[in-house]
Formats: structure tokens, C-alpha cells, sequence
């Protein structure tokens, strides 16, 4: 485990130190897309991550059914209500309400407990393909874009898709039992669609455009519902506070090492038996802490 008198690991950047001027508009404003009927927790975990890593403000837009739960889990974050469909999920007249929010926040994640349906397939498409700020495809939104993978390569802004080897293997036909040629194709897709890609497994694989990186943090107690949620919300977060867009891949390769940290600090404390998604973000303070008081891996993101 790193301690914090090692430097952080190459290929690894640090968040510039906080201004004493600095305001809540200063770090982000991040807005989650997600939740369905009977899977709220999972676009609850994925915000209360993205306050943890700083954001300073976070909207979670969730089908108007779910607000109430959602709302409860933490009174930090914002809610927003959007139309349903029948089964409780985001409806296709939502598209419009949640492009509005896109463009007034820094960041975008959607996916976390989405659903999935024909209707929220086509959505996903749009804001994919048409949404400027940087954004978080992950969990749902993963298997409506590997419905339309026509859009890989369409995008109007920064764009991460976070996968885990089952999503995928829907999303480039390489099956999860072929890990080098996931590993491949995930370089290859960066590359192609210019994007960043989160191979999310053991050493989890970042390939951007220009090369790939791995990770050197978690534990196999983190393989536990939500865990990829917490991610999620904790690379919206930090997407929001770079501002230099050509500095994206060291705000994921950041937010993929530190994620990895606190489930590396929680099985220290917890074991990993017992470690589930929400130790995580309890844990995400002290990995923070770690990592800004190491020495300098290379420069800030």
C-alpha cells in the first residue's frame, strides 16, 4: 500500500492545492443521470462519491418516482426529478431537461441504476453523441451504447466509458474469458473514438488515445455491488476540477488509483470479506489525504 512518504506511481498526477479564494463553483458542478424503480442505491452511491472527491456542487437527475429515496440517502447533494416511464425508469421526454442540466454543469455521469429500454437506449445515443462537457458512460448507459455502437465515434465532448469485462465484451464482441484481447480492443477503441476507456478489473487498464496505463490499487474485496457506482461519481468529480481538457486521462487515472486506495484502506480495517461499495466512500478521505501528501508523481491534473 502507498505511504506517504513514497511518490505516487508513474503516469500518476495530483490535484493542483486548493485556493483560499476558492468557492463551491470553483471545483464542479456534476450532474448524475440514473436510478429506476428498485435501483436507487446505486445512483446514491455514485453521488455521495462525487462529493467526496470534491465536486463542489452535485445534482442527481432520477426519475421522479425514485426522488424521495434517493433525496434521503444524503441531504449534500441535489435532486432532480424527471418524467417516468410505467416501470419507473427516465422517460424519453427527459431528454430536453437533462441536456439543460448538462450544459450548465462541468461534468456528466450517467448510467448508474439507469434501466435499461429501447427508449433510454436512444437517449443515451443523444446525450453521448451531442452532450459538450466531459462525461461518464458506465453501468446501463454501457449496454444502451453497445446497442448503438454507431456512435462510438460521435461525440461532442471529452467522453470515459467504464466497463467492467462483461460490458465489455457486449460492447467490442471479445469475450471476458480473453483478457489480453480485451486489453487490446480497449486500447484500440480509445484510440479510434478518442476517448478514455476504464477496463475495470484486476490492475484496471486506462487507455486513452495515446497510451495506457495500469493500476496498481484495490483488492478482490471490492468485487461487491456498487463498487464501479463510487467510481463513477468519483471520476465526475474529478473531471470537474481539471480544467484543462487535455488533462482528462490524469483526472481518470487519478480518480481509478484513489478509488483502489480507500477499498485497499477499508480491507485493512475491515477485511475483504466484509468490504462493501459504501466503505469505500468512508474510506475515500484518508486515500486523499495520502495521495496529496506524497511526493510528487508528475505535475497536477
Amino acid at each position: 500500500m502507498n505511504r506517504s512518504d513514497e511518490p505516487l506511481p508513474a503516469g500518476l498526477s495530483r490535484l493542483p492545492a486548493r485556493s483560499p479564494d476558492s468557492h463551491k463553483g470553483t471545483f464542479g458542478q456534476a450532474l448524475l443521470v440514473g436510478g429506476s424503480r428498485g435501483f436507487t442505491g446505486a445512483i446514491g452511491l455514485a453521488g455521495m462519491a462525487a462529493l467526496r472527491g470534491g465536486a463542489g456542487l452535485v445534482r442527481l437527475a432520477v426519475p421522479d418516482p425514485c426522488l424521495e429515496v434517493v433525496a434521503s440517502y444524503e441531504p449534500s447533494y441535489m435532486t432532480v426529478p424527471l418524467p417516468a416511464d410505467s416501470q419507473g425508469r427516465i422517460a424519453a421526454s427527459a431528454l430536453a431537461q437533462i441536456q439543460e442540466l448538462a450544459a450548465a454543469s462541468t461534468g456528466l455521469a450517467c448510467g448508474p441504476g439507469l434501466g435499461r429500454s429501447a427508449e433510454l437506449d436512444d437517449l443515451v445515443a443523444t446525450l453521448y453523441a451531442e452532450t459538450t462537457v466531459p462525461a461518464v458512460f458506465d453501468a446501463d448507459a454501457l449496454n444502451a451504447l453497445a446497442h448503438r455502437p454507431d456512435v462510438l465515434k460521435i461525440h461532442a465532448g471529452p467522453r470515459v466509458l467504464t466497463p467492467h469485462p462483461g460490458e465489455f465484451a457486449r460492447l467490442c464482441d471479445i469475450p471476458a474469458s480473453d483478457p489480453d484481447g480485451q486489453a487490446r480492443a480497449a486500447a484500440e477503441l480509445a484510440r479510434s473514438a478518442d476517448l478514455v476507456v476504464v477496463l475495470k478489473g484486476h490492475r484496471t487498464l486506462v487507455a486513452d488515445p495515446a497510451a495506457t496505463w495500469r493500476n496498481s490499487t484495490g483488492n478482490p474485496g471490492m468485487a461487491t455491488g456498487g463498487s464501479g457506482d463510487v467510481l463513477t461519481g468519483l471520476i465526475v468529480a474529478l473531471l470537474g476540477q481539471t480544467r484543462d481538457r487535455a488533462l482528462i486521462r490524469d483526472a481518470v487515472r487519478l480518480a481509478v488509483y484513489v478509488h483502489g486506495l480507500a477499498g485497499d484502506l477499508g480491507a485493512q480495517e475491515l477485511g475483504q470479506t466484509s468490504l462493501i461499495a459504501s466503505d469505500l466512500i468512508r474510506f475515500l478521505p484518508a486515500a486523499f489525504r495520502l495521495v496529496e501528501a506524497s511526493s510528487a508523481g508528475g505535475g497536477a491534473a
